[in-house]
């Protein structure tokens, strides 16, 4: 039987954009309003996998090749708190019909596959602070990162020494054409 790993789609977040959130994150939030997400694990979810062996990820991966898709923007300019699972999130207000047709391939991939999806419709978000079980001021909504989504990956998450960090395992191009 082949390793299991835990794995999921989603997009990486510019290097420009993930500096100014943590920067804005440590400017907005008092200090012990959670356990911060460290700059290099912010992304966005599009679909998650959960606990997968070799055959089944490669399977995945070949699905996800065949994707063609424009690229398009996505503007973080929404936040907001989740007291149940003590998370706090930035997403957008409106979603662009790409990033949810996307989200909607791969879930749909994925579950044909066998992996559980969630019965909650997809909220696209970036995880800003996990842990804040108590009540979260949130900020106006004076902030926008906007950024060129042209691509998404597969990520590996990797729990070790305490730590838990994303490893990109293949990713692809959003494009139309054919390849």
């Amino acid at each position: 039987m082949s390793e299991q790993k835990k794995l999921f789609f989603g997009i990486s977040l510019p290097e420009e954009s993930r500096q100014g959130i943590i920067q804005w994150r440590a400017d907005t939030f008092v200090a012990g309003t959670g356990r911060p997400v460290a700059a290099a694990n912010l992304h966005l979810t599009l679909a998650f996998l959960g606990e997968i062996g070799e055959e089944k990820s490669r399977a995945l991966q070949r699905l996800a090749s065949r994707i063609r898709q424009a690229p398009f923007t996505l503007t973080l300019d929404d936040a907001g708190h989740w007291p149940r699972s003590g998370v706090v999130w930035l997403g957008p207000r409106r979603s662009p019909r790409g990033l949810l047709q996307l989200a909607e391939l791969l879930r749909s991939q994925a579950a044909r596959s066998g992996c559980h999806q969630s019965t909650m419709p997809f909220h696209p978000h970036v995880t800003l602070l996990r842990q804040a079980t108590q009540p979260v001021s949130l900020p106006p909504r004076n902030f926008s990162w906007p950024f060129r989504v042209e691509r998404f990956a597969l990520f590996q998450s990797i729990y070790a020494q305490g730590r838990t960090r994303y490893s990109e395992v293949a990713a692809w191009p959003l494009s139309q054409e054919e390849k």
